[in-house]
C-alpha cells in the first residue's frame, strides 16, 4: 500500500515512515520542509494523490487556545484533500484520556480533531497514546526554578516514541478501526517519582519537590492519563534511559 504521512519528518512521523517502508509498503513523508502546509493547503492535493492511506501526525505550534484553530483548519484541509484523492483510511495520533481533561486548551483541541475526523466521510482510525518518554526533560524544564523541580503526583504511563510509531504504523496498515485504540507503556509512575528517577540516572543535581499545583499536569484529576487495558508497548522506562 501507499501511505502519505503528513508530519512525516518529525519525532513520530519519521519512525512511522521507516516502519512502514521496512514492512514493504511505500510511505512518503510530507511536511512544511517538503512544501506541504496543512493550514494554507499548499501541496496537500499532490501529497495525497495516489495514496491509499493518509496518516496525519502534524501538531499545533502552541498548546494554548490557538491550537483549536490549528486543528480545525488542518483537519478541514486534510479531509478535503483526502476525499479528492480517494483516500481509503485516515489515521491520527491522539492522547489517552484526552477527553477527560477539559481544563487544558490543547486537550480540548485534540478532542476537536478527533471529532472532526469521526464526523468525516473517510474511514478512520484514532490511536491514543500515553505520555512520551522523550518529553520528560521538557516537562521538568517547565517547572524548574534553580536547583528545584516542582512536579505534581499525577499518574502517567510513559511510552517510548519508537513504540508509538510502531503502533501507528500497524494500525495504518490494517483495516480502519472506525474508533479508538489506546496504547501505553508497560509501567505506571507518578510524575514526581518519574522526575526523581530521571535526575538520578543522569546524575543531575536538581531536586524534585512534590507540588500538586505545578505545571500543566496539575490540571489532571486522578489517573485519567493511564489505561491498564491499553495495548501495552514493550519498552520500560529504565531500559529507555539506558
Amino acid at each position: 500500500m501507499k501511505f502519505a504521512v503528513i508530519g512525516g519528518t518529525g519525532l513520530i512521523g519519521s519512525q512511522v515512515v521507516k516502519s512502514l517502508n521496512a514492512a514493504g509498503h511505500e510511505a512518503v513523508p510530507h511536511s512544511q520542509s517538503t512544501g506541504v502546509d496543512v493550514i494554507t493547503g499548499k501541496g496537500l492535493d499532490e501529497a495525497v494523490a495516489g495514496a491509499d492511506v493518509l496518516v496525519n501526525l502534524t501538531n499545533s505550534p502552541t498548546f494554548d487556545k490557538d491550537s483549536l484553530a490549528f486543528f480545525q483548519t488542518s483537519m478541514d484541509n486534510l479531509l478535503a484533500a483526502g476525499r479528492k484523492g480517494g483516500i481509503r483510511h485516515f489515521v491520527i495520533l491522539s492522547i489517552v484520556g484526552v477527553d477527560k481533561v477539559p481544563e487544558l486548551d490543547y486537550y480540548k483541541a485534540k478532542v476537536l480533531q478527533e471529532d472532526i475526523l469521526a464526523a468525516g466521510a473517510i474511514p478512520y482510525s484514532i490511536v491514543r497514546a500515553t505520555q512520551f518518554m522523550e518529553f520528560m526533560d521538557a516537562t521538568m524544564s517547565w517547572t524548574t526554578d534553580g536547583d528545584t523541580v516542582r512536579l505534581p503526583p499525577t499518574p502517567i504511563q510513559p511510552i517510548a516514541a519508537k513504540d508509538v510509531a510502531d503502533a501507528v504504523a500497524e494500525v495504518a496498515a490494517g483495516a480502519p478501526l472506525g474508533g479508538i485504540r489506546n496504547i501505553g507503556g508497560p509501567e505506571v509512575f507518578t510524575l514526581d517519582e518519574l522526575g526523581r528517577i530521571t535526575l538520578s540516572h543522569k546524575s543531575d543535581g536538581r531536586t524534585v519537590v512534590t507540588d500538586p499545583t505545578a505545571g500543566m499536569f496539575a490540571a489532571v484529576k486522578g489517573d485519567v492519563l493511564t489505561d491498564k487495558n491499553a495495548h501495552l508497548a514493550p519498552t520500560r522506562y529504565a531500559d529507555w534511559l539506558s
